[in-house]
């Protein structure tokens, strides 16, 4: 389901976008309709109002929790019935099942949609959730399993953010990341959409909507629309005493937040998606080397690596947010003196953080992550050449949890 394809079924109940609005914003909040001296029983159209419990049934049966995978490695099942939308609730709460969740703990969610496919969502620490934007992918890194199987189909944007509904059913979700199984680019309608719906109507800054691209012109084409690139100040603030190189660590962002207002341009209906929400970028480099990248990432678009950062460095300075690279550190392959230097000099002086992301071993593939000591050096060594780099471990490390496993896991079993 898309939501422009519910935004006219509601239409054709005669619902005016107000209407729409605030339906979403209950849905996609989970909470109430009812607002002060507007109940939603008085509000919503008479034959809206009708058809109210099917829609809520047909957009609760987008997203069902499969299987639940903490960090501890215990799966576990949820088989209790949902509270539905028009439950009483405070304005923009956030409410059921995430109490029993610690915010700071991370989970795998594996994920059935409505026709029975499979994918993931993660819970990340401080509010953040990672979700999927395919079922599978066509690019085909070699060292990711979310496209073994290619590409098998595309989410609606409704079946996006579905995956922050449901997880928003178990806890607080403040930052969303379009990090999971999938391509964005290669699904851009849909990606766009749902970062609309979250940034408009879902109660999300839109510093903390993070698209990842492995590099496609027709994100950065999309994104770019509306925006002029324009000074912005520096990412790094002077040092002061006892803080390392770069920002101090309570400010360095999750993987999904940045720097900057909320982005928001000023909403009106003629605005196209990419021109009201203007998300952060987050860009899968993995390498400096061209002919090592197109080996692996495959499908990848074939453009210089010079010619991508360039691109992401441009919407950076336009919107204030700097670009988060992100990179597989894999043992032998890409972890070298020789790529720090390339990367160092490729970013020296650009509005970018760099996440290093030890490589999730696989059954079946080679690879192996560097050790502990050799990816501490290699992020110690870019930040001595100022910029600003993190190690950041995949999650979901105990429980066969790199993207796309957890989705093998359970075809294989079924």
């Amino acid at each position: 389901m898309r939501i422009s394809h519910l935004r006219q079924r509601l239409r054709d109940l005669g619902a005016k976008p107000c209407h729409a609005d605030r339906l979403l914003r209950g849905w996609s909040q989970v909470c109430s309709y009812d607002r002060k001296h507007s109940p939603a029983a008085t509000f919503f159209p008479l034959a809206l109002r009708n058809e109210l419990s099917a829609i809520e049934a047909e957009l609760h049966g987008l997203a069902r929790l499969h299987g639940e995978y903490p960090a501890n490695g215990h799966g576990s099942h949820d088989h209790s019935p949902s509270p539905t939308l028009s439950r009483k609730a405070g304005e923009g709460a956030n409410v059921a099942l995430r109490a029993s969740s610690n915010d700071d703990e991370v989970a795998r969610l594996l994920v059935e949609l409505h026709d029975g496919q499979m994918v993931e969502s993660v819970l990340l620490p401080r509010g953040g959730l990672c979700v999927s934007t395919q079922v599978g992918c066509a690019v085909g890194c070699v060292f990711c399993m979310s496209g073994r199987d290619g590409l098998l189909r595309q989410l609606g944007s409704a079946e996006i953010v579905a995956q922050v509904v449901l997880a928003r059913r178990r806890r607080a979700v403040s930052k969303v990341v379009f990090m999971g199984m999938g391509e964005p680019a290669h699904n851009l309608d849909n990606v766009l959409e749902a970062i609309e719906v979250l940034g408009t109507q879902g109660n999300i800054g839109h510093k903390n909507l993070v698209l990842s691209t492995v590099g496609d012109l027709r994100v950065f084409e999309r994104l770019m629309i509306g925006l002029k690139r324009s000074p912005i100040p520096p990412l790094t603030p002077p040092l002061k005493g006892g803080e390392s190189n770069g920002l101090p660590a309570s400010h360095l962002p999750l993987q999904g937040e940045g720097w900057g207002g909320d982005g928001a341009n000023p909403a009106n209906g003629q605005c196209r998606i990419s021109e009201i929400v203007k998300p952060a970028l987050a860009l899968s480099l993995h390498t400096t080397d061209a002919a090592l990248r197109a080996k692996l990432l495959p499908n990848a678009p074939q453009i210089a690596i010079e010619e991508l950062v360039e691109r992401a460095e441009a919407y950076a300075r336009a919107t204030g947010y700097p670009v988060q690279y992100q990179w597989t550190l894999i043992e032998g392959v890409n972890d070298s003196d020789a790529e720090l230097e390339r990367l160092a000099q490729l970013l020296s002086g650009k509005y970018a953080i760099m996440n290093f992301i030890p490589f999730n071993e696989v059954d079946g593939l080679d690879y192996r992550r560097p050790s502990p000591e050799r990816a501490a050096r290699i992020v110690g060594t870019l930040k001595q050449r100022g910029i600003i780099t993190q190690l950041r471990d995949s999650a979901g490390q105990e429980v066969e949890g790199a993207c796309g496993q957890l989705r093998a896991r359970a075809a294989k079993a079924g």
